[in-house]
């Protein structure tokens, strides 16, 4: 796809954002995992892969996904951001290897919308035997790489503060909590009693909903799974910055979990 192609249908190139992930020296891994036809586009889902440091034990394996929806940029763009950060920090990822897919939903991106351009909601296809591309070839890196933990980001547009989904591990409170804590300082948290119709506690949602993004439904022990929500009409680069904070925090916090030995 040609970005003329794209200009002409006034549509955003997906590539433009990858391309500062995609230098040839840059400290990371950068896969294509697959690509795809829609009419006569074609896309690509890119995946980047960055190891720390090594820390006192294995490795700890985490993903983060971004841009599932195709009209929340705030993830894409913090997502691409925080491998940046890594570039120049990499003691922010002591002890793990950091799988990142900044834009799991390129044509919707693209396109501005929520769904993909097949007009589906690629967050409700999830282990539900979709056809669609982008999710057939994230189930395969969930089911072959096995995380330990997967973060997931994401806008509402219907939310004035910040909050998560909290899911898997029993551990993944305490991911949570001081994550949303250290976030807060740059947005607030949404308090409300009942967020996107699930009973919340000090924006803390502990229920998912059919084919969201999470582990393979028989992966054993279970990884923590994260959910974190921005509000949608909050300034993008507050968004941003409250994304690149939660990363920062939930990854320091479940380090310091395994270190002290936290039941999983």
């Amino acid at each position: 796809m040609t970005s003329s192609a794209s200009d002409k249908k006034g549509r955003k190139n997906y590539r433009k954002v990858l391309t500062p992930l995609q230098k040839a020296r840059a400290p990371w891994l950068a896969s294509t995992l697959g690509t795809w036809n829609v009419a006569a586009d074609s896309y690509a889902l890119e995946q980047f892969l960055f190891v720390g440091p090594r820390g006192g034990g294995d490795y700890l394996r985490v993903g983060i996904f971004a841009g599932v929806h195709g009209d929340e940029d705030a993830g894409v763009l913090a997502a691409v951001r925080f491998l940046e950060e890594l570039a120049r920090e990499p003691e922010l990822a002591r002890g793990y290897e950091l799988y990142v897919y900044p834009l799991c939903n390129p044509s919707g991106y693209e396109d501005g919308t929520r769904h993909s351009r097949s007009g589906r909601d690629l967050n409700r296809e999830f282990w539900q035997g979709s056809r669609e591309p982008e999710v057939q070839i994230l189930e395969r890196q969930i089911r072959t790489l096995r995380f330990d933990g997967l973060i997931s980001l994401h806008a509402d547009n219907e939310s004035r503060g910040l909050y998560a989904f909290a899911l898997g591990a029993q551990v993944t409170q305490y991911v949570v909590e001081p994550a949303l804590l250290a976030a807060e300082k740059v947005l607030p948290r949404n308090c409300e009693p009942t967020i996107d119709h699930f009973t919340a506690r000090n924006g803390l949602i502990r229920k998912g909903y059919p084919g969201m993004l999470c582990a393979a439904p028989e992966a054993r022990p279970r990884p923590f799974e994260i959910v974190f929500e921005t509000p949608h009409e909050a300034e993008l680069e507050a968004q941003i910055a409250a994304n690149l904070v939660f990363l920062r925090q939930a990854l320091e916090q479940y380090l310091q979990l395994q270190a002290v030995g936290q039941d999983l």
